[in-house]
């Protein structure tokens, strides 16, 4: 793991180079996290709208009275094709994270976005089974959350490298807990797969954000501004995961529904 002492022990003007390219990497990886969070949430509420309708007649099935599902909301949320809406986002990262290194920087970006617009139809059911507020409540306060967590991963001098080990084992244990409830459709287990989710992410947010800190600081003085390029975007994925997440599971626990 990278020395936290990197940019103390740098003299001069060597060590503001370093804490100002650091700044640059961290506002980078921000930067882009937040453009795919506005593409997720403008895509899911654009296809929300295009997937419901208050006219009967252009209704292909019902969700409440007074709304119905059009012909893509159908396709997307009742047909077998919901099925590989859940599951775009996953295959997604896994194949971009396979092919990072045969993309350069701007192509890797392009990519993050077009991510981010599959996420945006994965979660565009939001819009429809919750309340609007409910929906604004919740990213706000996940928001809040995101940000001291993320500060906490940042400034912390604690090695979290082995509370990140043993997060993942948990993610793939929660993973495996999702899929089994798809078909349990359990409320008392899906209740506890959103506290415990909310937990692992959170725990996650403070442990991305240091590894990002800390992979630039081992890489700093290599140069190579296109191999940092794509360490941002990687860093971006990964802190917007985490705060995708952490939203979703604090709107199953906390989000009014319709």
């Amino acid at each position: 793991m990278a020395q936290f002492d990197t940019i103390r022990t740098a003299t001069g003007a060597r060590a503001a180079q370093i804490d100002e390219g650091l700044r640059a990497h961290m506002n980078k990886v921000y930067g882009t996290m937040s453009v795919g969070m506005l593409i997720t949430f403008m895509a899911a509420w654009a296809i929300s709208g295009l997937a419901t309708t208050t006219d009967p007649s252009a209704a292909a099935g019902q969700i409440s009275s007074g709304t119905y599902l059009t012909s893509l909301g159908a396709a997307i949320y009742t047909s077998p094709l919901r099925w590989v809406i859940m599951f775009a986002p996953l295959a997604f990262i896994f194949g971009f994270s396979a092919g990072i290194n045969r993309l350069s920087a701007a192509a890797a970006q392009l990519v993050f976005y077009a991510f981010a617009a599959v996420m945006g139809l994965s979660i565009s059911w939001i819009f429809i089974a919750f309340t609007g507020m409910s929906i604004i409540q919740v990213f706000l306060i996940t928001s809040i959350a995101f940000a001291g967590l993320s500060l906490y991963g940042y400034v912390t001098k604690k090695d979290l490298s082995g509370m990140g080990t043993f997060l993942i084992m948990g993610l793939i244990g929660l993973i495996v807990a999702m899929v089994v409830n798809i078909f349990l459709q359990s409320p008392a287990m899906m209740y506890a797969i959103s506290v415990i989710g909310v937990l692992i992410f959170a725990g996650l947010t403070a442990y991305d954000t240091q590894k990002i800190k800390t992979t630039y600081l081992q890489m700093a003085h290599s140069g190579d501004q296109e191999w940092l390029g794509k360490a941002a975007i990687m860093g971006a994925l990964s802190l917007y995961l985490d705060f995708i997440n952490m939203f979703m599971f604090l709107l199953q626990l906390f989000g009014n529904r319709e």
